[in-house]
C-alpha cells in the first residue's frame, strides 16, 4: 500500500483529491495538509511514500517544499498553472497535473506512482545523501546557495537577508525567517533570536548575550538560550 499525503491550501481541492483517490485501491491517504510547513512537520513523524502537492500556496510553495526535503518521497504536482512544469520535472517528480484534472489522467499518474513504488521496493537500499544547497528567490531569479556559504540569516518582517561568508552584499528575499528555517538542516543552523539564524560552522565563540561569527556579532535572545546547550551538544556527538 502506498501511503500518501495531500498538500493544498484550498480545502475544496483537498477534498476533490481525496474523492479521486477513492478510485485507487493501492493508495492510502494518511493526511491532508493546508500548508507546506504542516507537510514538513508530518513528514518528520510519518513514513510517507507519495505527496500530491499544489504549487502556488501561501508561505512556502510546493516547489520550495520539495526542494527542502532531504529524504524525498515520490511527488505528483497538482496545480492550476502550466508555467511551473519545467521546474517541476527538474525535481524528478512522478507527474505534473494541471487542474481541473480528468479522472482518467489522474488514474494514469497514480499508476505511474505504483510502478515507481514497486521498482523502489525491488531496488537495493541506497545511502541517502544529504543535500548541500537550497534555492531562494531574489532579484527575479531563483538562486542556488550552498549551506556552507551561509554565515547567518537576518529576518526583516516579510523579508530575509542571507549573509554569505565570502560575499559582502547579502541576498535579500521576500520570505519569512520561519519559512526559510524549514529549508535549513537543523543540525547546522540554529535560531538564536527572533530575527537571526546562525550557521554553527561559522561561530567563533559565545559570550553573555552575544554570538560571534566570522564577520558579525549577533544577539542571543533569552528565549533561545536553551539552543546553546543543544547546538554545543550536537557538535560533540
Amino acid at each position: 500500500m502506498i501511503r500518501c499525503i495531500l498538500v493544498d491550501d484550498e480545502p475544496l481541492a483537498l477534498d476533490l483529491l481525496e474523492d479521486s483517490l477513492k478510485h485507487v485501491n493501492y493508495i492510502q491517504v494518511v493526511a491532508q495538509c493546508r500548508t507546506a510547513s504542516a507537510a514538513i512537520t508530518l513528514l518528520q513523524k510519518e513514513d510517507i511514500d507519495l505527496i500530491f502537492c499544489d504549487i502556488q500556496m501561501a508561505g512556502l510553495n510546493g516547489l520550495q517544499l520539495v526542494r527542502s526535503l532531504i529524504k524525498r518521497p515520490m511527488v505528483i504536482f497538482v496545480t492550476a498553472y502550466e508555467k511551473f512544469a519545467i521546474e517541476g520535472f527538474e525535481l524528478d517528480v512522478i507527474d505534473y497535473l494541471v487542474k481541473p484534472v480528468p479522472l482518467e489522467r489522474f488514474l494514469k499518474a497514480c499508476y505511474k506512482a505504483q510502478i515507481q513504488f514497486e521498482l523502489r521496493k525491488k531496488a537495493p537500499a541506497e545511502v541517502v545523501t544529504r543535500k548541500n544547497h537550497f534555492f531562494i528567490h531574489a532579484d527575479y531569479n531563483l538562486i542556488k546557495i550552498n549551506f556552507s556559504d551561509v554565515e547567518y540569516v537576518e529576518g526583516l518582517k516579510d523579508y530575509v537577508k542571507v549573509n554569505l561568508i565570502n560575499q559582502p552584499k547579502p541576498i535579500l528575499s521576500r520570505i519569512s525567517i520561519k519559512s526559510l528555517q524549514l529549508q535549513l538542516p537543523p543540525g547546522q543552523f540554529y535560531r538564536v533570536h527572533k530575527s537571526y539564524i546562525i550557521n554553527i560552522d561559522h561561530v567563533l565563540y559565545i559570550r553573555r548575550g552575544k554570538i560571534i561569527t566570522t564577520n558579525a556579532e549577533l544577539p542571543l535572545s533569552d528565549n533561545y538560550r536553551d539552543v546553546i546547550h543543544k547546538m554545543t551538544s550536537d557538535k560533540m556527538e
